[in-house]
């Protein structure tokens, strides 16, 4: 048993590896990984928005094109994705002279830019299934009170959609946390970067890998508390009396 033990301590007891230094760099990749999830998220509920209208429209050539959009970004990687954002553009001739530059040769950018388009199409999706399966009903009285669609779609629908929708998006917020971990592939120093510095300064993969998985699942259920409260003050209206 003693044996046994002595063989497993180093897994377990690494007590070197927490200092005040690499839980400071811990703490600087969690702030980077909110940062980059947060911005990506805000941008691109914001252009989700007017997408999935344009996605429930009627007329071709509006829906067209960005159906294509969301087609093409959810069936593709994100890590694919990101590497045409950093990588791709960099060589497209004339870009390393002109202002985009500055864009490029920063991985942040490249990352947001992929993130938010990735996001953006994902809430697309979500929003405009939330929008057709607006009750007819509520359409019929619209119209009924002599609301113009512009109206309609400000007053009843859009508020009704937004809060079907909020579980499933509450759902992509969690997915972008995850797979916001791919930022470190184009040199972001978020969580799973400083876990890796961790790693190779100390040769040791258990305790780094695991402790930031820890502070994934912690942030996640914090999400998950977020939205849950968010869906019983919104929701409520919903549940049996």
């Amino acid at each position: 048993m003693e044996h046994w033990l002595a063989q497993v301590a180093p897994f377990l007891s690494h007590n070197t590896i927490f200092t005040p230094a690499t839980l400071a760099a811990y703490w600087g990749g969690m702030v980077t990984t909110v940062q980059l999830v947060f911005i990506s998220l805000v941008i691109g509920i914001v252009l989700a928005i007017p997408l999935a209208i344009g996605r429930a429209s009627h007329r071709v050539w509006i829906s067209g094109p960005i159906w294509f959009y969301t087609y093409v970004f959810r069936g593709t990687p994100l890590l694919i994705q990101l590497y045409i954002a950093y990588y791709g553009f960099a060589f497209i001739p004339g870009v390393q002279q002109s202002w985009f530059a500055f864009f490029i040769n920063n991985a942040l950018y490249p990352a947001l830019l992929s993130f938010v388009l990735n996001t953006g199409a994902y809430t697309t999706e979500i929003f405009y299934g939330a929008i057709r399966a607006t009750p007819r009903g509520e359409l019929e009285a619209a119209r009924a009170y002599g609301m113009s669609s512009f109206t309609a779609y400000r007053r009843i629908v859009l508020p009704s959609a937004l809060r079907r929708a909020l579980p499933a998006y509450g759902n992509e917020v969690i997915f972008m946390l995850h797979a916001s971990a791919i930022a470190s592939a184009v040199t972001i120093t978020d969580m799973t970067g400083v876990a890796y510095n961790v790693y190779a300064e100390f040769y040791s993969p258990f305790p780094p890998f695991i402790f930031v998985a820890c502070l994934y699942m912690a942030l996640s259920f914090g999400i998950q508390g977020v939205f849950r409260l968010a869906e019983k003050r919104l929701l409520r209206h919903l549940k049996p009396a």
